[in-house]
């Protein structure tokens, strides 16, 4: 707090427009990327964060929301074996009806959820995908404050797009229970 009070309103309005929770993490946030060393992702499933890591120095932190209760987030040692800027799922989303992608049912599995008649299915946006295991991926997405994705970790926009920005294909993610 006493950091806040020396900073001042400009400060505080800098931490929000940074979509930070908090100063120290408007700062770990936006540390230089060139600490050199490569990157590493770690997750801490219990804790509901992710760490970013450069040559050994957290150069970012993000809240997360992991896996639920029946589509548990996989644990242990993974590297990036792929990246995509606007990546959909292809097995949950909505099932909609023409051109305009008229929401007709939400919230479907594609595998279980049988398609209405004259509607095509489109997944769920997942912007600023890193995947780590088949099907399994760090993203932007909606946080609840607890584990409520189907597998994914899902992260805030502007997080999500920070460790996109930082990995590589090969980039190693470790993801602790």
């Amino acid at each position: 707090m006493k950091c806040l009070l020396k900073l001042g309103p400009l400060g505080l309005l800098a931490a929000l427009l940074a979509g930070c929770d908090t100063l120290s993490e408007m700062v770990t946030s936006n540390l230089p990327e060139s600490h050199g060393g490569r990157p590493k992702i770690v997750v801490d499933l219990s804790e509901q964060q992710a760490y970013l890591y450069r040559n050994g120095h957290l150069t970012a932190s993000s809240r997360i929301s992991s896996g639920r209760e029946g589509h548990r987030t996989p644990t242990g040692h993974f590297s990036v074996i792929r990246k995509d800027l606007d990546h959909r799922s292809s097995v949950y989303g909505a099932y909609c009806s023409g051109p305009d992608n008229i929401i007709v049912k939400a919230d479907v599995d594609s595998r279980r959820d049988r398609k209405p008649p004259h509607t095509h299915f489109v997944g769920a946006p997942m912007p600023y995908f890193i995947e780590f295991s088949p099907g399994y991926g760090l993203h932007q997405g909606y946080l609840p404050g607890e584990p409520a994705s189907h597998g994914c970790i899902r992260m805030p926009y502007w997080k999500a797009r920070q460790f996109y920005a930082a990995v590589n294909i090969g980039t190693p993610v470790i993801v602790k229970p």
